[in-house]
């Protein structure tokens, strides 16, 4: 599974992309974002809320129980992104 990292997701963790072998528990977003948060540090301040959290499997949102396996990519991302205010 590719992870992705964006804006400050990407600063808490330290990275913006990672290769990952899926734990054979993890078959949902849901079960994926706890199992990240469980990896400490910067994932889990990262996750600590994730009402502030977005998520987008293979370029689509994604809601907690949207099934997730090795061959997917999967973004984390706050609910704004780049661009600039007016």
């Amino acid at each position: 599974m590719t992870l992705l990292y964006f804006a400050w997701v990407r600063e808490q963790i330290g990275r913006d992309a990672e290769e990952i072998a899926l734990p054979a528990d993890v078959r949902t977003v849901a079960a994926l974002l706890e199992w990240l948060k469980g990896r400490g540090g910067g994932y889990a301040r990262a996750l600590e809320d994730l009402s502030v959290v977005r998520v987008a499997v293979n370029q689509e949102f994604a809601a907690p129980d949207r099934a997730v396996s090795d061959g997917d990519e999967v973004a984390l991302f706050p609910p704004v992104t780049g661009g600039a205010r007016p």
